[in-house]
């Protein structure tokens, strides 16, 4: 048997034997199914074994999948302990915590609000704020490039907190941002029950449950949503608003980011708010520095 397998691969191996569904296994890893695929074939090749029967009754493992599942989710959880160990040695050393986020928080100096708070308290720690494309939703914390994020829920895994903890921040209604040559545009307020027919623009796929969350798919009674245009930042969404090319749902704290000219807002009815929250891994929740900003989170937003 070959022996360098790659952590990555075990990984992709345990995430399709728990879940038996290619499908739902890349939308938990943020891979495209046909790379994974691509990629549990490659180490069935390397092993010299099948560890999956494929057929139209679904996905199972084979007796040699089965065989090595135990042993690799225990590397698996061997290497996580040690990954964590090492990141907890590198925090004490640099005494840096990275902050993630896909857009900043604003909301009335929230961010210097919490740093004057996090440096009376860890005067000797550095705070690195770094920008996360909109295609992760934990901006940052799925991968370990991030220490804490602000984030928008809900966050994959979340519904059991399973893998994340968080400290809401703000509870916002979701606005209409629509073009201002748009027919919806002369009326003051909008039923979403209005809005069913009109392409959205959407998240990329892989935001998943949170792309689900701005498409407002809980209240659309099972019709699925028009997409006009996926979108995976403040610019690309502006300029499609612009264009014309859909309508999006936008938190109340961000509209100020899009509503330039040609863009505009209205209140929706129909829709439950938008929460957004400081995040981190639950694993790290008692590491000092991430205790102490998520501290700071909640002095400073008075939760």
């Amino acid at each position: 048997m070959t022996t360098d397998v790659h952590v990555r691969d075990l990984r992709y191996f345990v995430a399709v034997a728990e879940e038996l569904h290619f499908t739902r296994a890349a939308e938990r890893l943020y891979v495209s199914q046909p790379a994974l695929s691509k990629q549990i074939r490659a180490l069935e090749r390397q092993l010299g074994a099948e560890l999956f029967r494929r057929d139209r009754q679904g996905v199972a493992l084979t007796p040699a999948g089965a065989a090595l599942l135990p042993y690799a989710e225990r590397l698996l959880a061997v290497w996580a302990e040690g990954a964590s160990a090492l990141a907890e040695v590198g925090a004490a050393e640099r005494g840096t915590l990275v902050v993630g986020m896909s857009t900043s928080p604003g909301r009335g100096g929230l961010l210097p609000a919490i740093r004057s708070r996090f440096t009376a308290a860890r005067p000797e720690a550095t705070v690195r704020l770094r920008q996360v494309s909109w295609d992760d939703p934990t901006a940052g914390l799925a991968d370990g490039d991030t220490d804490v994020a602000f984030v928008w829920l809900p966050l994959p895994e979340a519904t059991s907190g399973e893998r994340y903890d968080w400290t809401v921040v703000a509870e916002e209604p979701r606005l209409l941002a629509l073009a201002d040559t748009h027919p919806l545009a002369s009326r003051p307020h909008i039923d979403f029950a209005d809005l069913l027919d009109e392409p959205f623009l959407a998240l990329p796929p892989s935001a998943g449950r949170l792309r689900d969350h701005w498409l407002a798919l809980d209240e659309r009674g099972g019709r699925p949503p028009r997409i006009g245009a996926e979108i995976a930042s403040t610019e690309e969404t502006y300029e499609a608003l612009a264009a014309g090319l859909g309508v999006c749902l936008v938190a109340t704290g961000n509209a100020r980011l899009i509503t330039l000219g040609g863009v505009i807002t209205r209140p929706v009815h129909g829709i439950s708010p938008s929460r957004y929250a400081l995040a981190w891994r639950r694993e790290d929740g008692a590491r000092p520095l991430v205790r102490a900003y998520a501290e700071a989170c909640r002095l400073a937003t008075g939760r």
